[in-house]
């Protein structure tokens, strides 16, 4: 039975993966930190498979916690998911960004090299490395332009697991991730909101639905199709990097008319614009070639972005 390690195994991502694992028949563990163990709510994606799984409480930032758990469980893949992921603000505390996710890296695979050099990895990289893109869509050659420290950390990352592939012949891959959503999302995300709004509003719990520029585009998956991605790169027999979304763009006013009117709605009644909420003006948007996905490792994006959508109304609705 193959074992396999998951960081961030409590968020949107790390949850799906873990299920998908059980399914595939592995023995599933999973690093989280001690206040997650008291907190209830940062366990409800697990709830249902937790007894299921091995969780080890430790920081991935205590270099000797994550060798001692890595000596112990012995993992044949590694999936590294966690980090500090807030875009927008992580200027006013970018070291505690860069510390977590560069260090969190770099402890992992340091630790694979002494312990067990045959274990797989899969570090979680995202389309916040190309930042401010030269092209699009953006493919596994485009030069990455990071533009926040969440990006930068994440680049940085990057380069450090193609020098531990190259050097110490680690199977170490990234996967560079797009926009993906699910009824998972956390609260802070521009979709989240969207939908618990939407469904307040219908509710008659709120009123009004203050956001940005409506016309800003995404390239928006589906979290299940894209955690099985991550596990067929580490099935793959050559280790490398891989562009994961879907190819499509769509706005946030998009979003908007699917939401509200799958709630039989008009979103023009109650959603506001608010300049405080604009981030940076994007010339060029963020949206990813999976061609690479799709003929080396026969990956594809299945759920269309209504269908997602529909999938995190109904979901709101009874929770």
């Amino acid at each position: 039975m193959k074992r396999a390690i998951i960081t961030g195994i409590t968020g949107q991502d790390g949850s799906y993966l873990a299920e998908l694992l059980l399914d595939k028949g592995c023995e599933v563990h999973g690093i989280i930190r001690r206040e997650s163990f008291e907190d209830n709510d940062r366990l409800k994606n697990i709830k249902k498979i937790q007894d299921k799984l091995v969780l080890h409480e430790g920081s991935l930032n205590d270099h000797l916690t994550i060798y001692k758990i890595f000596s112990k469980v012995l993992p044949d893949e590694c999936y590294h998911l966690s980090a500090s992921s807030f875009v927008n603000y992580s200027f006013n505390d970018e070291f505690q960004t860069m510390n977590n996710n560069f260090n969190s890296t770099h402890y992992l695979l340091s630790t694979i090299r002494e312990v067990k050099k045959e274990c797989k990895f899969y570090f979680a990289g995202s389309s916040e490395m190309f930042g401010e893109p030269s092209e699009s869509p953006q493919t596994e050659c485009t030069p990455f332009n990071p533009k926040s420290i969440y990006g930068i950390s994440k680049v940085s990352s990057h380069y450090l697991l193609k020098n531990y592939r190259e050097k110490e012949r680690i199977f170490a891959c990234t996967g560079i991730m797009y926009n993906h959503e699910s009824p998972r999302r956390g609260s802070q995300f521009v979709t989240k909101k969207i939908i618990s709004s939407a469904v307040k509003i219908k509710k008659g719990l709120q009123k009004e639905l203050y956001l940005g520029n409506l016309d800003a585009k995404r390239d928006w998956g589906y979290a299940p199709d894209y955690v099985k991605a991550m596990w067929q790169i580490l099935q793959s027999d050559k280790a490398d990097d891989y562009i994961i979304a879907t190819g499509k763009l769509h706005s946030v006013r998009e979003f908007l008319e699917y939401t509200f009117g799958y709630l039989e709605m008009d979103y023009n009644d109650y959603v506001k614009v608010d300049p405080k909420f604009f981030r940076a003006s994007e010339k060029i948007p963020l949206c990813g070639d999976t061609s690479k996905m799709k003929n080396k490792i026969g990956w594809r994006n299945i759920k269309s972005l209504e269908n997602i959508i529909k999938e995190m109304i109904d979901e709101e609705l009874i929770s």
